[in-house]
């Protein structure tokens, strides 16, 4: 696929299997291993869905022991329920709320996790040159999909001014302080592939090696689906069940934001969840965007930093970056792609 070829689609959900929405039933295989009583043992997949971190998440794997298989999904679950709980900002009782409420007053100790992911977004952060920037929240408020609320010029130039993550300071105490007081953090663009690695960290510790986590879209797999390699569609945004093509990929994470997930429409304007946080308002430079990198916490981070920097600046900074390929469609619809990007993409021929 050529990093510049035209396509009058867009890229938007992530799907398993044949289409979008095919999600329960992975591939049958043959026997895998042997039970401990000496007969076959068939290989099967196991899959478990439950709402968590604001979003669906749906956890398959694939073994020969079924009790094994159900405690290594249920214990990621949990993870993905505790991680929640100590990282949204949603959560009054959460660490950084107790950050967002000392803004300006004091530094707050926080435990090692929360203080490594906002160390990784703040890193991001100066990566993407803050098209990606946790302090976003100071303005994210203001804006709701669900109440189709536009918040007025006004209340966005006075936010936008609390905007930036170099007043986010990380001192190796573990503390974090932000320096002024309006200043808030939330890690919505990051924090739930935080949570998606957490569960195949769990998963692994299990012994489970083949599997997939899928968080609202938020992608880590390992192995294979019994006998052939995982294989994640890439769909249509606008005409539901048609895919662009698919990934196929045996370790990793595939993360996409577009302006399809959360969004309405007025006066003939799309207005979605992603925030520019250079302006304050909504991110227009993109349509949607795919990352695929090591882990889903990365390619979460990236994945909205990319979406508003927009093709041409996205795929300058893939290309510097290790193991990390994207594809970004921009307004006009044109489809771009990273010069790796291609050994994983099986294009749609129909």
């Amino acid at each position: 696929m050529d990093g510049l070829c035209r396509f009058s689609v867009a890229l938007v959900v992530v799907c398993f299997l044949t289409g979008c929405g095919v999600r329960g039933e992975l591939a049958s295989g043959p026997a895998a291993a042997v039970s401990s009583a000496g007969g076959p043992a068939v290989a099967q997949v196991l899959r478990r869905e439950q709402a968590l971190m604001g979003t669906r998440f749906e956890i398959q794997v694939v073994s020969v022991d079924e009790r094994v298989a159900a405690g290594a999904v249920e214990a990621a679950l949990l993870e993905i329920g505790r991680v929640e709980a100590l990282i949204s900002e949603w959560q009054s009782t959460s660490e950084i709320s107790e950050v967002n409420r000392q803004a300006g007053l004091k530094a707050v100790a926080v435990g090692p996790e929360l203080y490594a992911v906002v160390e990784q977004a703040v890193a991001l952060s100066a990566l993407t040159r803050g098209a990606f920037d946790i302090t976003f929240a100071s303005c994210g408020h203001l804006w709701s999909v669900g109440k189709r609320r536009i918040p007025s010029m006004e209340e966005v130039g006075e936010c936008r001014a609390h905007i930036d993550y170099r007043r986010i300071e990380l001192n190796e105490a573990r503390t974090i302080f932000l320096r002024a007081k309006q200043t808030r953090i939330g890690v919505g663009g990051i924090g739930k592939g935080y949570g998606v690695d957490r569960a195949a960290s769990v998963l692994e510790a299990h012994g489970i090696t083949d599997y997939v986590v899928d968080g609202g879209g938020d992608i880590r797999l390992k192995g294979q689906r019994i006998d052939r390699p995982w294989s994640v569609g890439v769909a249509h945004p606008r005409q539901q069940g048609a895919l662009l093509g698919r990934l196929h990929l045996s370790a990793g994470a595939v993360v996409t934001s577009g302006d399809y997930e959360r969004y309405f429409e007025l006066d003939g304007e799309r207005y979605h969840h992603i925030i520019d946080p250079t302006t304050g308002q909504v991110a227009r430079a993109s349509v949607a965007v795919t990352v695929i990198a090591p882990d889903a916490m990365l390619a979460d981070g990236l994945a909205t930093g990319l979406f508003v920097l927009g093709p041409a600046e996205a795929l300058k900074l893939v290309e510097r970056l290790a193991g990390v390929e994207a594809l970004v469609i921009g307004p006009d619809m044109r489809v771009h792609t990273s010069s790796g990007f291609g050994q994983f993409f099986e294009p749609n021929r129909d």
